[in-house]
């Protein structure tokens, strides 16, 4: 009796070891590798509004008109030369009120990979990991998260536009090409959703 319930006990053992998958969190995702990565940083506005610039609207056309018509009527006269002033003071005002915007900055991270696995990817959440060339410590980090159908066998480009810089050392208001050399950098692949529902998640 006791043999035969060892048995019943071994062959349970064996049905749910064959119906189990195989582990998804193992330390690197399966078969989807990282091919580059990179980051920059991107000026916006610094050509200004093409069409801000000589074209007038109504109340600058009118306050124009009437420093004009103020000018010509006073012209020789005694309030001439405080007439100017004040006209030339409000095209100063309208001129700097017409102002294209300052420049800003923004930062873009790029990550390529590639699906090696025979399912089709749903979404992968992603980190852009920053870490100090000389102690190698962590620096800073973005989580990301993109949704972007990949194709088993295919490679895409995952691309995310935001404010935030890469650390607290990287300025987001002027342009440093010597950012770059106090830092190194790594992307680790954190979760992804296969289109069948199944999911992988970093430890």
């Amino acid at each position: 009796m006791k043999l035969g319930g060892a048995l019943l006990f071994l062959v349970s053992l064996a049905i749910i070891s064959e119906g189990q998958t195989p582990s998804t969190n193992s330390a690197e995702p399966p078969n989807v590798s990282v091919v580059k990565f990179s980051w920059s940083k991107e000026r916006i506005n610094w050509e200004g509004d093409p069409f801000g610039g000589p074209v007038e609207n109504f109340d600058d056309m009118r306050v124009r008109t009437r420093n004009d018509r103020r000018v010509e009527v006073n012209k020789g006269g005694a309030e001439e030369s405080r007439i100017r002033r004040e006209a030339k003071a409000d095209a100063a005002n309208i001129a700097i009120a017409r102002q294209p915007p300052h420049p800003r900055y923004v930062f873009v991270y790029e990550l390529s990979v590639k699906n090696s696995s025979p399912k089709p990817i749903k979404a992968i959440d992603w980190d852009y990991v920053f870490f100090d060339t000389a102690s190698q410590n962590e620096t800073g980090r973005l989580q990301i998260s993109s949704e972007e159908k990949i194709a088993p066998g295919k490679n895409k480009e995952l691309k995310i536009y935001t404010s935030r810089p890469p650390t607290a050392t990287v300025s987001a208001h002027k342009l440093n090409d010597k950012e770059r050399q106090s830092m190194s950098e790594q992307v680790f692949i954190m979760r992804i959703v296969y289109s069948d529902g199944s999911v992988w998640q970093r430890p």
